[in-house]
């Protein structure tokens, strides 16, 4: 980010993604989890990518509930602690993925150029692409273009008719919401007390986060917004559903057979959205 205001960025420290590994011992986020998972549907040979993977629970999941016959999942994150997580699956999965489940160190915001085009089957992400950041030195603020980049760099890196499944957080994300429903994990917890000061920690990140957020830099969108920039970077047909105790928008978008890239900065409960429209919703999680 060439020219950007001088900003703490949390996101590749060790004690920022640690703290979020604990996400995955409460009920809010295996709901999401799950709910993300249902609309991926991984079957045999295919290779997927997982964007601001964190500690790999959708890395995983994929790899599980393919029963080991995908072809390979990357788990992509600016965070390289997350190394250690992944190593971690490597030697806990079952069946056990080998080397087809590993992780690469890289930050999405400045997009996937490692990555050829149509090399992926399906991509997932899992409460990440908000966190796409970019400043305009020219206009001396926060911008939507790293979000759209790394939309437009999705479409590019799958394939005809392949998936983006992933979720973001609603506007003015209600975290008590989580933390109320959450409780009853810290007594299950089998290390309590950690699991506390990790839940303590990411509080305190969460307040970092809506207060970027408030500024521009992370973007907390409508899911009609996400829709418009899911269109405008070439995805159809697109549906959302809500999740995450109400405070998660789980999305899933398709890669038509006949598309063309163009990045264009400016254009850019189960619901459906056509091009241009977005219909009635249905169920929330």
């Amino acid at each position: 980010m060439s020219g950007s205001p001088t900003v703490r960025n949390f996101w590749p420290d060790t004690k920022c993604a640690k703290a979020f590994w604990s996400q995955q011992e409460v009920r809010p986020y295996r709901r999401l989890l799950a709910d993300t998972l249902d609309w991926c549907v991984p079957s045999v040979g295919e290779r997927w990518l997982d964007l601001g993977c964190g500690s790999g629970p959708l890395s995983q999941g994929l790899w599980e509930r393919s029963g080991g016959t995908i072809k390979e999942v990357i788990g992509l994150d600016c965070a390289a602690i997350n190394e250690v997580a992944f190593a971690h699956i490597r030697d806990e999965a079952t069946p056990s993925p080998g080397d087809r489940v590993r992780f690469l160190c890289h930050n999405f915001s400045h997009g996937l150029s490692l990555f050829d085009d149509e090399s992926f089957d399906h991509a997932v992400s899992g409460l990440s692409i908000t966190y796409a950041e970019s400043y305009s030195e020219s206009q001396g603020r926060w911008t939507t273009e790293a979000y759209d980049r790394v939309l437009l760099e999705a479409l590019r890196v799958l394939r005809p008719g392949g998936r983006f499944v992933f979720s973001v957080n609603v506007p003015e994300p209600k975290w008590w919401k989580v933390g109320l429903l959450s409780l009853g994990d810290l007594f299950r917890a089998g290390r309590p007390l950690r699991f506390l000061k990790r839940a303590l920690r990411m509080m305190k990140y969460g307040a970092w986060l809506k207060q970027e957020a408030r500024i521009g830099r992370f973007h907390y969108l409508t899911a009609e917004q996400v829709c418009e920039k899911l269109q405008a970077a070439g995805f159809e047909p697109i549906e959302w559903r809500r999740s995450y105790a109400g405070q998660a928008f789980v999305f899933r978008a398709v890669k038509p057979h006949h598309t063309h890239w163009s990045f264009d900065p400016g254009a850019a409960r189960d619901q459906t959205c056509a091009v241009g429209s977005c219909l009635s919703p249905g169920n929330a999680g």
